[in-house]
């Protein structure tokens, strides 16, 4: 007879991160804490109430998915276009900086020899850390009332190169890990991946764009959407080697521009994904943290790790605004406002232990300093504003 159980832990895990997603959300931290932290108490590190099954790890696969396709089409070139080269340069130091220094720790903490793997190991894990979630940073800035100023808006742009930026390392890194390919064959499989997104751009932007005019408010453009989504998620994994949630974001970003639509469809695909897949997805990322495989070599590493996340973004991002001519006062309350990591962090490291490059026993500490700085940020960003002159 067939089981039905799975009912009943999918209703646990809906119920669970929702309640504790509330509780962060009363502590002024973004509600994925929660959600973690439920998958971490049901899952083996607690009361071992659920564990991960190939219907969880489907689940959990579409709502990754929504969730990128949702960062793309909420992504607003417009916005990056008020600080141009500034935020490309902020962005791309808080990518270089935390690559360099979160990968370094990792490779000379487990590894010593200059192999293929090690390398791509240890760029994964700095991959995991490339990443800015500043929904924190806006808060905090927008209660300062500091959020319209110009360094508000050099955050605010900063972050969604940084995201893109990320992205594409990801796809990098995922094509080299496969392992089955040359670099060149590697190499020219990425380039065609991004001449088949401006392919796609061309025809579906357009097409989107008609259908939009008169059925923008129609459900059956959310439903072309989500399935636009998810045939570029499948053709980037299938036949270029690239992430699934690469394709899904480019997906979105194609998405982002066509005005009726965009917010229709991403409300939609909000709904839907945060009514089911999502919650499921980080509940799993939860439940695959067991805690009690941290031995004292895993937690010194993440202590270690937690600081290098922090000062990394504070270095790099910081750096690049100064180069941008910004104060010192601004550039650290940059560099800070960058410090956050959140969702996408979260699925690097996900995509790094499906490819093999990242060792499950290393989920706690990444996990622990995720959630590490996030806490740290609106702490340290107040401080900063509070101890220095006005922000312009």
């Amino acid at each position: 007879m067939e089981s039905y159980s799975f009912l009943l832990y999918l209703a646990i895990i809906l119920a669970s991160t929702k309640i504790l997603g509330l509780v962060s959300e009363k502590i002024n931290m973004p509600q994925v804490v929660g959600a973690l932290i439920a998958g971490i108490v049901l899952g083996p590190s607690g009361f071992g109430v659920l564990e991960s099954t190939d219907f969880f790890v489907k689940v959990a696969e579409i709502g990754v998915i929504m969730l990128m396709f949702t960062a793309g089409i909420d992504t607003d070139l417009n916005e990056l276009k008020k600080t141009g080269f500034q935020s490309f340069v902020v962005a791309m130091m808080g990518v270089l900086v935390p690559l360099l220094l979160c990968g370094g720790l990792y490779f000379f903490f487990f590894h010593q020899s200059f192999t293929t793997t090690n390398v791509l190991r240890a760029a994964f894990v700095g991959a995991v850390f490339s990443a800015t979630s500043v929904g924190i940073t806006v808060e905090t800035l927008n209660e300062m009332g500091r959020l319209k100023t110009r360094t508000g808006t050099l955050l605010l742009s900063a972050a969604l190169i940084d995201d893109i930026i990320g992205i594409i390392v990801l796809s990098v890194l995922t094509g080299f890990s496969s392992g089955n390919s040359s670099v060149l064959v590697v190499v020219i499989k990425i380039c065609l991946f991004f001449v088949f997104v401006g392919v796609m751009a061309l025809i579906f932007h357009k097409v989107f764009s008609i259908v939009s005019e008169e059925h923008w408010h129609s459900r059956r453009v959310a439903i072309w959407a989500l399935a636009f989504c998810l045939t570029m998620a499948y053709c980037a994994e299938h036949f270029f080697g690239v992430a699934d949630i690469t394709g899904a974001y480019f997906a979105g970003l194609i998405l982002c521009n066509i005005t009726k639509s965009r917010q229709f469809v991403a409300k939609k695909m909000t709904v839907s994904s945060y009514m089911l897949f999502t919650p499921v997805f980080f509940a799993s990322v939860g439940m695959k943290t067991n805690l009690r495989v941290m031995n004292k070599s895993i937690l010194i590493f993440a202590l270690l790790l937690i600081l290098a996340a922090i000062i990394s973004k504070i270095i790099g991002c910081g750096l690049g605004a100064k180069v941008c001519k910004l104060s010192n006062h601004q550039s650290l309350v940059v560099g800070i406002g960058m410090v956050a990591r959140s969702e996408v962090a979260l699925m690097v490291a996900q995509k790094g232990i499906d490819a093999g490059m990242i060792d499950p026993k290393l989920l706690p500490a990444i996990i622990v300093s995720v959630i590490a700085s996030a806490l740290s940020t609106p702490v340290l960003l107040k401080m900063a504003i509070n101890r220095g002159p006005a922000l312009e």
